[in-house]
Formats: C-alpha cells, structure tokens, sequence
C-alpha cells in the first residue's frame, strides 16, 4: 500500500513537472499569401525551432480584405479568435470602432522591450486610436515606389552617374520625361488600373500639394477639392498623351514592365521579389526602384503598415500571461525583420531600418527615404485596405485617369459619395 502511494506520488509530481514545462502554444491568424506568405512561413518556422520546447506560434491564413476582417470582428465578438493577429494600420479605425481591437497598455508594452522611440512617429501613431491608445505595433511600412529600366533611362539621358532617375521632380520635368521615354513601341510609363493603385497613387499627388482628403469630418473640402481636381488632371495626362496605356490590369502592367514595353512602373513595394527572382533568373534587365518623384510641391507617398494586434475577446480575454508572451513574440518579429523586409518592405522597427545590413539591401534602401515622408490613409472607419475610400478610388479615380469622367467631375463625385456614407 505504502509503496503504491510512493509510485503515485512520484507519478503526480512528474505529472507535475511536466506540466510546468510544457511548451506554450500562441494562436496566430494572418492574411499573408504570395511572396509575404511564403517568409512569413519561413519567419514562424524560425522562431518556432528557436523557442522549441517553451512556446510554439499555431499560424492560420486566411482570404485578404474584407473576409478577413468579418472574420476577426465576429469572431471577438463571441469570444473566439486568436490570440494574436495581423492588421493593417489603415483598417485601425475600423477595428477600435467596432470594439475588435485590445489596447495594449504602456507597461505591457515596456515589459516586452516595445518602445515607441524604435519606430517613426507616423507609423507608431497610426497604430492608435482616436482615445490615444496603443492597438498594435507596426512590423513594416509598404508604399508605392518608381520601378525603373536603367538601359532606357540612360538612352534618354535621365540617369545619373549613380545610377539613379535624375529630372523628374516637377511635372514639367515628369511629363517632359514621360514624353521622351515614349518611343518606338515602347510607353514611359505603366500603371495598374485597379481601384487599390489608383487610390494609392491619387492619395500620394494629394498629399504632395499638401491636402488633406478628410479634415474635420468632411471629404475633400474646400481648396482640397481643387487639389484633387490637380492630381486627377495629372493622372489622366499620363494616359490622354499616350505616356501610360489605358485600363491596364495588374498583371499586364507589370508584364509591359518587365517585358521592356514600359520605362518605368509605378507600383507597391510587393513586387520588388518579382522583379529580384526574375533578375536572378537573367530574364530581366538593369532595372531599379525609388521614391515616387516630387511631381507637386513636395515629398509624399501613400504608405500603409503591417501591424500585430491582440483582439479584444468578449467573455473570453486573451489572459495577461499570454499576452506576455505575444508580445515578446511581437518584439521577436521586429528585431528579425530584415528578413520581412526581402518582400520589398522598410522594417518599421528602426534599430533594423538603420541598420547596416538593411542599407545593404538593394533596392530597399534606396527608396527607405519614403519613410520619412510617408502619408497614412485618412483616420475614418471609411478608409483604408478594402474599404469604401478605395471602392471610391474604383468608380471615380480611375476612370478619370482613363478619360472617362473629366477630373473635376471625379473629384467631386468623389466627396460627395463618401460625405453620403457619413450620415
């Protein structure tokens, strides 16, 4: 008897033991797929065999957009869900309105080496809500660059000795550059006409004039409206002179790119692998990328930011000790990011950023200046990825860069679609 309560003792103390050193398990979802998924997968991958033992990340993709969306704010609302995820900074709005979003508060923060000062101002803000709370923190910053053909820039005599664009800040150097790239068969310029770009590109002229889109509640109000009215009015020059092929969709505008039927390409930092594995393979030319030139008065770029978030779970909050561990998992993800930043991304977290291996890292750091620079969507429940802003974009913008509305029509047209959407 003695004996079988000396094994059971010894058995319950095992039990005991293992217990306590039983490896944490943190539930993850994400939206990354393509080229993102495929080093996401390979980052989880890494931090899993590292923490081997302790902590283990259980990763779940899911549809990008509004799928995935829904998907997190009903699922919050029931208490399920993850205890970790991926948001993008433009759809914090919606997030915090709709109570999907945890704050993350200044110690816990403090206790997982999260500090605000190791990110720039703007990207560290976005990921705020109106009340000034911290709902996430950002891992990168993507934005729309200028991909370039080194060969015909040169034959155009509009590359540097750097081997960089020269002459193209200013519309009168822009337009006149895009005038002398256009020859024989080949366009100066290709663009998606996809709502998602067209947004990007128009958000980007805007804010190059220094205005505002939303300001006090109100869509494109005011001399903002004469500015949008500009950027339109440039972005259809491109097409109505013949410098950009009309109604290009996302892929043939890459393919008129890297086909050499474009000098140069504007498009999201995303394709920077595209353009890298195809290089590699010799199947492309010289090519580089930089900062969308100073078309208007003076920098900006469209910039939005991949972000990890903790959801707020009614009924069932993510505990603080797991918490603990989601942010130091979180923090892990930021001191590793020069691996993220091979998807074509500037690593938000600037110990990494300014880093010298990143300023090795070719082309991304010959476009990091736009970090500085950077302009986030408009803060409204309105804007951001998959949002009405850029079903907007969709029904206005582009077709005014194609000539089917005139400009002004687009502008206002515009405004008064999302100031409808306030009531």
């Amino acid at each position: 008897m003695i004996r079988k309560i000396f094994y059971a003792g010894i058995a319950t103390a095992a039990l005991m033991i293992g217990a306590a050193h039983a490896t944490e398990t943190i539930v993850w979802w994400d939206f990354l797929s393509g080229g993102d998924g495929i080093r996401m997968k390979a980052m989880l991958d890494e931090f899993n065999k590292e923490h081997e033992g302790k902590v283990h990340i259980d990763a779940t993709t899911f549809d990008w957009g509004v799928p995935f969306y829904s998907k997190v704010q009903t699922s919050a609302a029931v208490g399920q869900g993850p205890d970790v995820m991926t948001y993008h900074e433009s759809r914090m709005p919606l997030g915090v309105s709709t109570g999907t979003l945890s704050p993350l508060s200044p110690d816990e923060l403090a206790a997982s080496d999260i500090k605000a000062s190791d990110f720039g101002p703007a990207n560290w803000k976005a990921a705020q809500g109106p009340d000034g709370k911290q709902y996430a923190v950002p891992l990168d910053i993507h934005s729309i660059i200028l991909y370039y053909n080194k060969d015909l820039l040169k034959k155009a005599g509009l590359l540097g000795d750097d081997g960089k664009p020269k002459g193209l800040d200013g519309a009168a150097n822009w337009d006149a550059a895009l005038a002398k790239l256009t020859a024989n068969g080949v366009s100066g310029l290709s663009v998606p006409a996809d709502n998602a770009s067209g947004w990007r590109i128009f958000y980007t002229l805007l804010n190059q004039q220094g205005g505002d889109f939303l300001k006090d509640g109100k869509f494109l109000d005011g001399a903002n409206l004469d500015k949008a009215t500009a950027a339109l009015t440039e972005m259809n020059k491109w097409v109505k002179n013949g410098w950009a092929p009309a109604k290009t969709e996302y892929p043939a505008s890459i393919a008129l790119f890297t086909s050499g039927k474009a000098a140069m390409h504007i498009n999201g930092v995303w394709e920077v692998p595209t353009m890298v594995d195809l290089a590699k393979n010799g199947k492309l030319f010289d090519w580089g990328a930089i900062q969308i030139p100073v078309i208007f008065d003076h920098p900006a770029t469209w910039a939005d930011s991949h972000s990890f978030a903790i959801p707020d779970r009614k009924g069932n909050p993510v505990s603080p000790e797991k918490r603990k561990l989601v942010l130091d998992a979180v923090h892990w993800f930021n001191v590793h990011s020069l691996e993220w930043a091979g998807g074509g991304h500037i690593p938000a977290y600037l110990p990494v950023q300014e880093s010298a291996a990143f300023k090795a890292l070719k082309p991304n750091s010959d476009y990091v200046s736009l970090a500085k620079t950077a302009v986030f969507d408009p803060v409204s429940t309105l804007a951001g990825v998959a949002s009405p802003v850029y079903d907007a974009a969709g029904n206005y913008v582009v077709p005014a860069m194609s000539g089917e509305i005139a400009p002004a029509d687009a502008a206002k047209q515009t405004r008064d679609d999302l100031q409808g959407q306030t009531k």
